[in-house]
């Protein structure tokens, strides 16, 4: 879309806080009424949608519109969003009891392309791992991307991160 819609889009997000659960619905009509400027089935507008159902409690309705908007091309029309809908489309999954499903979509993504999103890939696919009862590698995950955020001890542990996951290290 253009920038004037991404900013209304992202003006409609900043204004999240302000809908309580009760209200969930009036904020999933504000993105709704956004979308519905795009053409049908636009990939964008599939996954805002998605957005909305997943931050309102939806994992269930959310899951089916993230998997739309991949298959529609979302992801070669902005690589970033692509990557956030593969990120929540990890976790809508996990919280409908299909982890497995999210560990082998962001399985990938730890060699993708660096980018801001690389914490939250990690942060994701370790709750998967963990609710597949693979904790050892979800921690591993977790440490390796906090490890350098750490003002010191970066070095170990990133090297307790991987020993969790390599017990040679």
């Amino acid at each position: 879309m253009n920038d004037d819609w991404e900013k209304r889009v992202d003006a409609a997000w900043a204004t999240f806080d302000e809908y309580p659960q009760e209200r969930a619905a009036e904020f999933r009509a504000l993105i709704g009424a956004l979308v519905a400027e795009l053409p049908d089935g636009s990939a964008l507008g599939l996954f805002e949608r998605a957005c909305a159902w997943d931050s309102t409690g939806h994992s269930d309705k959310a899951a089916p519109l993230y998997r739309e908007a991949l298959a529609k091309g979302l992801s070669e029309e902005s690589g970033y969003k692509g990557r956030r809908a593969k990120i929540q489309l990890s976790s809508s999954l996990r919280n409908i009891g299909q982890a497995a499903e999210g560990v082998k979509l962001l399985t990938p993504e730890l060699d993708a392309p660096s980018d801001e999103l690389d914490d939250a890939v990690r942060a994701t696919l370790a709750l998967c791992l963990s609710s597949l009862g693979r904790d050892r590698e979800g921690l591993s995950l977790a440490l390796g991307a906090l490890a350098p955020h750490l003002p010191r001890y970066q070095r170990s542990m990133a090297n307790y991160a991987r020993a969790l996951v390599d017990p040679a290290d």
